[in-house]
């Protein structure tokens, strides 16, 4: 065990150290964190690590957290995407009470600093292309070249600046860029843009705006505005830094954050791309944002997993400063060590195989005695109907089973769960030779599941009553990749075809859609499942939240 994994099995790490050491040095009077999405998509598991990082620091160390959206460019921000992140987070369990804002409450103090940096020959307004720019600005070896525009005099500058600013030049005509240093090792130091003409409308701010500050300048100008302590970025911002600490040192910022980069969360099966998120939802692959197979917040909230499991996981993996890949089965080990606790009992039969109990009374029913929660008494009893016809699970019988096949077969004696012992004395076939009904026989002695004679049965089957329970259709979700390491440059050629399986006839007992809620259930022998938004009181849709145990990695192992 390394002592990373200690360190974060004692719920540290290096950042908690470094804030714990700046308030014994009394270098702060308050811990000031921020979650600072740009609302181009929804939230992911990966976003899920840093909201759990920056608010529980903040929570931690009584301090606050900011929620602020980095709004520089409306080309690709709806409010939609605001709303569904806000909605993310407090799911999630985490409140940012008065502390909401956005990088566009800054556009004007930003302007103005722009301007600043002209007029101290920081910054300068350049004609060339994009392309051209990025033709000159070098490679990692190589050193950039000065653009022609570069030395423009000031007053030039700041008026070319202006009427792109009044909307006067077409998009990509013109930026304005810092002037720092053409041949510095770090790419991102080669005159950065800092502002860029993009005539588009702005979810907040409308068509005031007709230039808008690149990412890079607005963050720590924001950071700095509202007085964070410490600006906790993933590790791709590490070669931004500099240029971070460039801009606060060159303008007169009201205070000096400093920012820190941890290691963001890869996971095995798993794409967190925005890009690759997007397309996926763009080009069908998947049936929106909050589809179940989406590793976003969205999906895995329909997919019913509880914030608690995420919020668990995340714990446990730490944080880190090199980057690695998660295997996913932590994530789902947490998900099922909570759900094995709190999820009521439930018997639903997925592939149902019907069963008539030829000697049990036609006409007549019993109630038979369910426990809601194997290792919880509080959570007390139901009741079950038993009668004449049943349904099974189609798995559970064989017609001519292996050796070691222990379920329902011609002439095998098995226990129904809380009812009694059945044996299999006949098998219906269709014309097709498919079997289609089994007629069996019970011994009225077995109520409960025991036998007075103390003979026993090697296997217990979950089971419904034909004319109580009720029709649903049943949605069981796989991983949405088949690859381990899915390939974010050719996603589609890595999509699973099994990852959606639809059971359009299966039957579930009364008391899963009695409590009308969307709380998880363990359906007992199947996996965990929740309600669906897609649920209707005439059109009963249940989705897997995950299985019992894992299976399709070694599934997919064996036929690889």
């Amino acid at each position: 065990m390394t002592a990373e994994t200690v360190a974060a099995e004692a719920g540290r790490d290096f950042i908690r150290d470094i804030v714990q050491a700046d308030l014994d040095a009394k270098k702060y009077r308050q811990i000031v964190t921020r979650f600072p999405p740009e609302p181009n998509g929804y939230l992911h598991i990966g976003h899920a690590k840093s909201i759990a990082l920056n608010f529980g620091i903040a929570q931690e160390f009584a301090g606050r957290c900011h929620l602020r959206f980095d709004d520089t460019n409306p080309t690709k921000e709806e409010q939609e995407y605001i709303d569904s992140i806000q909605a993310d987070v407090r799911w999630l369990g985490f409140d940012w009470g008065t502390d909401l804002y956005y990088a566009s409450d800054y556009f004007e103090q930003l302007y103005e600093w722009a301007e600043g940096l002209i007029r101290s020959g920081h910054a300068y307004v350049d004609d060339q292309s994009q392309e051209e720019i990025r033709l000159a600005r070098g490679t990692l070896t190589e050193p950039g070249k000065n653009s022609p525009f570069r030395d423009r005099p000031v007053e030039e500058n700041l008026d070319l600046f202006r009427r792109m600013k009044s909307g006067e030049f077409p998009n990509g005509a013109r930026v304005l860029r810092a002037k720092i240093d053409m041949s510095a090792g770090n790419i991102n130091l080669r005159d950065p843009v800092l502002y860029r003409i993009l005539h588009a409308t702005h979810p907040r701010t409308g068509d005031k705006w007709s230039i808008y500050p690149s990412y890079d300048y607005a963050h720590g100008q924001s950071d700095a505005i509202e007085g964070i302590t410490h600006s906790i970025c993933t590790l791709e911002f590490e070669d931004h830094r500099p240029l971070y600490e460039w801009l606060l040192d060159k303008l007169p910022v009201p205070s000096k954050p400093h920012q820190y980069e941890f290691a963001r969360l890869n996971l095995t099966y798993t794409l967190l791309s925005k890009r690759v998120l997007t397309e996926l939802v763009r080009g069908g692959h998947v049936a929106g944002w909050d589809d179940p197979r989406m590793p976003t917040i969205a999906g895995l909230k329909r997919r019913g997993v509880p914030p608690a499991a995420i919020r668990e996981f995340v714990k446990r993996i730490g944080v880190a400063k090199a980057n690695s890949v998660v295997d996913v089965g932590m994530l789902e080990f947490c998900i099922r060590e909570l759900l094995n606790k709190t999820s009521l009992r439930r018997m639903a039969v997925l592939r149902p195989l019907k069963v008539v109990i030829e000697n049990y009374p036609e006409g007549v029913s019993e109630e038979l005695e369910a426990q809601n929660h194997p290792d919880d008494p509080a959570a007390g009893t139901r009741k079950i109907s038993f009668g004449r016809e049943l349904y099974i699970e189609r798995d559970d019988f064989m017609e001519n089973p292996p050796k070691k096949f222990f379920r329902l077969s011609p002439g095998n004696e098995v226990r129904l769960r809380y009812a009694y012992f059945i044996k299999c004395t006949d098998v219906i076939k269709d014309a097709a030779g498919e079997v289609v009904e089994l007629r069996c026989s019970y011994d009225p002695a077995t109520r409960g599941g025991n036998a007075p004679d103390g003979r026993k049965v090697k296997a217990t089957m979950h089971w419904l009553p034909a004319r109580q329970s009720l029709p649903a259709e049943i949605r069981i979700y796989n991983q949405l990749f088949s690859k381990p390491n899915p390939d974010a440059a050719n996603f589609a050629g890595d999509l699973n075809p099994q990852s959606l399986e639809v059971l359009g006839d299966a039957r579930i007992e009364p008391a899963i859609v009695a409590s009308n809620s969307s709380e998880v259930m363990q359906f007992e022998r199947q996996g965990y499942f929740t309600r669906d938004a897609d649920s209707t009181p005439d059109r009963l849709v249940f989705n897997r939240t995950i299985g019992l145990r894992d299976t399709f990695a070694k599934e997919v192992g064996a036929k690889g």
